[in-house]
């Protein structure tokens, strides 16, 4: 595996890549690998000549009140999972080659950021959008891989790639879960044992809440059915919200009568987690 700190040393391989017909498959990282984003590196590996993937925790994507600062950054534990799972190439640039000084471009996508979590993250989706259209500027994959766990990104990264025309197939991969339900995520190391036990009610909640719209219920209903359950077991949990949106717009519905997707955001203590659940209709 080579690790590749260059932005123009990543083009100039990506670059000799494509001229030797090479496809390369490409997952994006902040790092902190699990095995979420090792389906993602086993995805791309299946369906590409070349994998690489990149590790890069966004400072454009934080709000000045959020964790960049503590993020967790295990490079080297990272750097062995990726070699051992058939990354060809890591690509680890530095936040100053990233955002270089007098940086004023960036990328935003208009009304899908605003609801769910753009509504609590200001800016947050336009950090997204501006570094994964660099990021596929400089990686120039054949196909992009993204997890389903966070919905909202990946509709708004659709979006943005649709409208951008940029030449990149964007592979949608379904939600891993922990043994219990619960969502991995990076920030799960932040919970304790006996709070990841309790969040399994998370999963629960959503799986419950799709029988339920399946017999007609409206959306508040199915919304307030998920935040009582989920409050009597967690009960430090605060929502940031739930909602049940158009599957392809992220507009609210007030009734399911369309794909849809129910999703959610909620901190315990001071862990933010996010799931949902598709539901078609």
């Amino acid at each position: 595996m080579k690790v590749v700190r260059s932005i123009r040393q990543m083009q100039k391989i990506a670059g000799s890549l494509k001229t030797r017909g090479k496809t390369i498959g490409f997952v994006p990282t902040m790092g902190a690998l699990h095995k979420g984003h090792l389906s993602l590196i086993a995805r791309a590996r299946k369906e590409n000549g070349v994998v690489v993937v990149s590790i890069f925790v966004n400072p454009a994507q934080f709000g000045p009140h959020e964790d960049y600062l503590k993020y967790p950054r295990p490079f080297a534990a990272d750097k062995v999972i990726c070699a051992l799972n058939g990354v060809d190439i890591l690509f680890v640039p530095a936040p100053k080659a990233m955002y270089p000084k007098g940086y004023l471009s960036y990328v935003e996508v208009e009304k899908m950021p605003d609801g769910l979590c753009g509504a609590f993250r200001p800016g947050h989706f336009r950090g997204v959008a501006t570094i994964v259209a660099k990021l596929f500027n400089i990686a120039q994959p054949n196909s992009a891989y993204f997890g389903m766990k966070d919905y909202q990104q990946l509709k708004i990264i659709q979006r943005m790639a649709q409208d951008m025309n940029f030449n990149v197939k964007l592979v949608a991969c379904p939600t891993v879960r922990e043994a219990s339900g619960l969502a991995l995520s990076s920030r799960n190391r932040y919970l304790s044992e006996e709070e990841k036990d309790r969040c399994a009610v998370i999963y629960g909640a959503l799986c419950a809440a799709k029988k339920i719209i399946k017999k007609g219920f409206s959306s508040v209903r199915v919304t307030g059915f998920i935040r009582r359950k989920v409050l009597a077991e967690i009960t430090n949990a605060r929502f940031d919200y739930v909602e049940v949106v158009d599957a392809s717009t992220l507009i609210p519905v007030k009734r399911i009568t369309m794909p849809a997707v129910i999703a959610l955001a909620l901190r315990v203590g001071g862990t933010r987690l996010i799931d949902n659940m598709a539901v078609n209709i």
